[in-house]
């Protein structure tokens, strides 16, 4: 067991998450083994990963029947009875690690409609009442890192409400998230509220970022084709670098003396897309301490058959910084591909959700 490279990796202080969550695992004891065997610490959940539960898992059919026969429900209302309902479960199972680590880990994510993505304000009602139906103090409401995902962000900190910042992929990203963060957490105490029972991770999505750099750079050909595969673990690197830098800050300090906790990075997106690549070179390559990596089920079980659990993820950070400046200087601008990105995920996550909701009429 102690040979298992899941095992090694949490000993060294990095948490796996997994990228799924469907009434098949859920039920037939997968998860809570993976729990067991492999110290999976939490799990993920967004519009595709259950728009492919709904349609694979026979387990769902019956209820999803009986709540069509529920002319008052609407489709979205039917959708959040099934997704609430695996939530609860899930929490359920990881209240024990929840518990035990004093609210470290065991983490499940729900997140709001990506209809929302541009709404402030509708995302904050949403998450407070997401929130208020799983009624799970291990929940985490999912948002994306857009600019009024930033302000409910803040918002639903300062309620207190615990959040998973999804689809980020730049250093301005991830800073904007710390900052909005922060600022909750400010507004949080001085309304009296306690800082200690919040969290907050942000997930920065890793090979979506290196798929586009690397037709980028294979379109200017020459020299830049050698440091194709590089970027996402260059950005991971920096991010860490400052996210130590700005949780350790004076500023911060002063937060932290009140209950205030970091916001952790989570590493998303670990499937690895080019097969020239090794199949487990978004964990290996970002290995830390108090952070987590979230990965599918095909990453989890390449890595607990021959990763090489080592803490890499703050070594040559001087290098990850010559990576990011020779992009510059061959005008990659990262901020601006960053904000291509997070657009291009947030169109594949309202398909999915229109797929979704498709099923549910």
């Amino acid at each position: 067991m102690m040979n298992n490279p899941l095992i090694q990796l949490y000993n060294l202080g990095q948490r796996i998450w997994l990228d799924n969550i469907s009434r098949t695992i859920l039920n037939d004891g997968s998860l809570a083994r993976w729990i067991t065997d492999y110290r999976i610490a939490g799990v993920t959940s967004n519009p595709s990963i259950f728009l492919k539960a709904f349609r694979d898992s026979p387990e769902y059919r019956d209820e999803l029947n009986a709540l069509k026969q529920n002319a008052a429900l609407t489709s979205e209302q039917r959708y959040e009875t099934l997704a609430i309902s695996d939530i609860q479960q899930a929490c359920d199972l990881f209240d024990p690690i929840f518990k035990s680590s004093n609210g470290n880990d065991g983490y499940v994510s729900l997140e709001v409609s990506p209809a929302l993505a541009h709404d402030a304000s509708g995302t904050i009602a949403a998450g407070l009442r997401l929130r208020q139906a799983v009624a799970k103090d291990n929940l985490l409401i999912k948002v994306p890192a857009t600019s009024a995902g930033l302000v409910a962000i803040e918002g639903l900190i300062a309620e207190g409400c615990s959040v998973n910042v999804t689809l980020i992929f730049s250093l301005k990203q991830v800073q904007d998230v710390a900052i909005a963060y922060t600022r909750g957490i400010q507004q949080l105490i001085a309304k009296g509220g306690n800082p200690a029972r919040v969290r907050s991770v942000a997930s920065v999505f890793l090979s979506r970022i290196d798929t586009m750099i690397d037709q980028q750079l294979s379109n200017l050909g020459g020299d830049a084709l050698s440091i194709c595969g590089q970027t996402a673990i260059a950005i991971s690197k920096v991010a860490m670098k400052n996210n130590r830098t700005l949780f350790s800050s004076e500023h911060f300090e002063s937060l932290a003396q009140q209950g205030a906790h970091p916001q952790k990075l989570l590493w998303a997106s670990t499937g690895t897309k080019n097969k020239n690549y090794s199949d487990v070179l978004y964990v290996e390559s970002v290995i830390g301490e108090d952070t987590i990596n979230t990965v599918p089920d095909a990453t989890l079980a390449a890595f607990r058959d021959h990763g090489k659990p080592a803490l890499t993820l703050e070594s040559n950070t001087h290098q990850a910084l010559d990576h990011l400046d020779k992009l510059h200087q061959l005008g990659i601008d990262l901020d601006a591909c960053g904000e291509t990105l997070q657009k291009e995920g947030l169109l594949q996550f309202e398909e999915s959700f229109e797929q979704l909701l498709a099923i549910m009429k």
